[in-house]
């Protein structure tokens, strides 16, 4: 059996746990940039691919400059491949217009940056709840609302719901930020350098809730991380090097 999720114009296919294989197929991707005036380009991604089944956890490691914040961007749809094809749900998605991937973004990505960019405006429940901004049905932002409560609860921050970015730790925000990342309860979280701004013990409990998260929600992971520890808290591990991931 299978559910057709309407994604704008895009029809995708929700397969049930017993025939769902994979979430996000990378096939054959290559992303260059020009190198200055020259004519030269440098290929930062080469004929590499990848899939992610659902409740994966991976870790993608490697120096600064290898692109693996932009192999991260390609798999959640804010950048495009020079070629290959991204696949969501068995369904091609790398030609598809900007609203379209708006839209599986908002509904089935979740994303963690090193910085949470929680706007210093809002208090911290208002801060979750902006995903939801372009739902236009007020059941669901109820839901939302319901339960983003139930996960500030999880992370240790209930009491903190009226605060503002400003007034809480670094640890409590980038807890926040994976809260917002969970609202619209999406199907995969893409998590870059979600540990790099925090100190070793926040760093850890980074670690935990990210695990947690993934094993409780059944939710696929995929994180960038110069942290050894927190890679090794993965089950499968990546080196991207030259364009091309080793196992």
């Amino acid at each position: 059996m299978k559910k057709l999720l309407k994604v704008h114009n895009l029809t995708i296919a929700k397969h049930t746990s017993d025939t769902y294989k994979m979430l996000l197929e990378l096939s054959h991707i290559t992303r260059y940039f020009e190198n200055g005036s020259s004519d030269a380009r440098r290929n930062v991604l080469d004929d590499l691919s990848l899939s992610v089944a659902p409740g994966d956890s991976i870790a993608i490691t490697g120096p600064s400059g290898s692109g693996k914040s932009t192999l991260l961007s390609i798999m959640g749809t804010l950048d495009r491949p020079d070629s290959g094809l991204v696949k969501f749900r068995g369904a091609e998605i790398s030609g598809l217009k900007e609203p379209e991937l708006a839209g599986i973004r908002n509904r089935h990505i979740g994303f963690v940056f090193q910085l949470h960019y929680l706007l210093p405006q809002l208090n911290l429940l208002e801060n979750i709840l902006v995903p939801v901004i372009p739902v236009k049905d007020s059941k669901k932002y109820k839901s939302a609302a319901k339960r983003a409560l139930e996960l500030l609860e999880m992370v240790g921050l209930k009491d903190r719901i009226k605060q503002r970015p400003g007034q809480m730790s670094v640890g409590e925000c980038q807890r926040a930020a994976v809260v917002r990342a969970l609202v619209n309860n999406p199907e995969l979280v893409l998590a870059d350098e979600p540990t790099g701004s925090l100190d070793h013990k926040s760093a850890l409990q980074m670690g935990d809730l990210l695990k947690e998260i993934n094993q409780k929600f059944s939710v696929a992971l995929v994180v960038v991380t110069h942290s050894t520890e927190l890679a090794q808290r993965m089950n499968t591990v990546y080196l991207l090097d030259n364009g091309k991931l080793i196992i």
